[in-house]
């Protein structure tokens, strides 16, 4: 692999630097012929927390449906995806250095009837610690928990585990070095999850101020998602008929989302940038979630570093910086996006370890 060379404003230092990449590693030694191959403001490469490549609204889609997602992800910057959940096997993208890296949380695990049809393994809670032992093995050191859903019952959101299985599934988790996130909506899944230990949220659209605080505590984080909460009035309709108390309420979460990822985010809560996609959720959002971000109440700087080194550091390790030596993930901006974070909907370019991706 050729050197190549960037010069700029080098983020969130904010030093003008020269910038070199050879062998797919950052250095600040001057490597004499190295191609300039672009100026401007330099970004950690972008980070999405919350994405699903190789799913779809009716599951597991082809290689080459799941290709094109990466790529439409990779071309706006996202170098590094925590899959938090998807029933594809996307190992192959891994021998592929044109394709983002993927961290991946396995197979979403659900209750029986209480999740999306052909996305999780759907179990009953007697089995709740063999499947997170089994995707636990099986993930990049993630687990991912469907927390509550629609209980037709009770005709609203209800937990799906209770906290006495929740706690070894969880401890077992820990024990085989992966963290477990969960999907959570509503309000009554989170003080159990909480009490197990549980490592992030995802959503979160009903968490409380005690739940804050706890979380801020302990660094649990908060993927919100926002520009998927954006679809909770569709949702609501679509079951306003047949379980009206969930459409008010799912109506009553939307209103109030800004202002708990702004409650969370003021208390400490590690807030991240995800966008859902996958699902029902197109690829390539993360410029538009920063942008929900800040819309939230967010500082533009925070918002960036969210989805970039700040994320970056969460899930590898590290500082997430671009330093002597790390992974030369880039991208790179006509303006600085901590002042204008709309500028990251247009990288001029993008450099996955080393390579030139757009």
């Amino acid at each position: 692999m050729s050197a190549i060379h960037l010069r700029g404003v080098v983020l969130p230092s904010a030093e003008h630097r020269d910038l070199w990449v050879r062998d797919g590693k950052v250095t600040f030694e001057a490597i004499p012929g190295a191609e300039t191959v672009a100026t401007g403001w330099i970004l950690p490469g972008l980070v999405d927390l919350h994405c699903h490549v190789g799913l779809d609204a009716n599951g597991a889609v082809p290689d080459d449906v799941a290709e094109e997602q990466a790529i439409t992800d990779r071309d706006t910057g996202v170098v590094l995806i925590r899959d938090a959940g998807s029933p594809a096997d996307t190992r192959w993208i891994d021998e592929r250095d044109d394709l983002p890296r993927i961290i991946r949380a396995g197979r979403h695990i659900a209750r029986t009837k209480r999740y999306t049809r052909n996305f999780g393994w759907e179990i009953e809670p007697e089995d709740l610690v063999a499947y997170v032992e089994r995707e636990a093995r099986k993930g990049d050191g993630w687990v991912k928990l469907v927390g509550d859903w629609i209980d037709r019952d009770k005709g609203d959101l209800g937990p799906c585990w209770p906290q006495h299985v929740l706690e070894p599934a969880i401890a077992r988790a820990h024990e085989l070095g992966a963290r477990v996130t969960a999907h959570v909506f509503g309000e009554d899944a989170l003080p159990d999850l909480l009490a197990a230990g549980i490592d992030g949220i995802e959503h979160g659209t009903g968490v409380s101020a005690d739940n804050i605080a706890l979380m801020a505590e302990r660094g649990v984080s908060l993927v919100p998602t926002l520009i998927n909460i954006a679809n909770f009035p569709t949702f609501a309709e679509q079951g306003s008929a047949k379980f009206p108390a969930y459409a008010a309420h799912m109506r009553a979460l939307h209103e109030r989302r800004y202002e708990t990822v702004h409650t969370a985010y003021e208390a400490g809560v590690p807030v991240f940038a995800g966008t859902d996609a996958g699902g029902v959720m197109p690829h390539g959002l993360i410029a538009q979630e920063v942008l929900e971000l800040v819309a939230a109440g967010i500082p533009a700087p925070d918002a960036v570093a969210a989805a970039s080194w700040k994320a970056r550091a969460y899930l590898l390790g590290g500082t997430g910086l671009l330093e002597e030596g790390s992974v030369a993930d880039i991208c790179v901006y006509a303006d600085d996006p901590r002042v204008d974070p709309g500028t990251l909907l247009d990288p001029a370019r993008v450099i996955m370890r080393g390579r030139v991706v757009r």
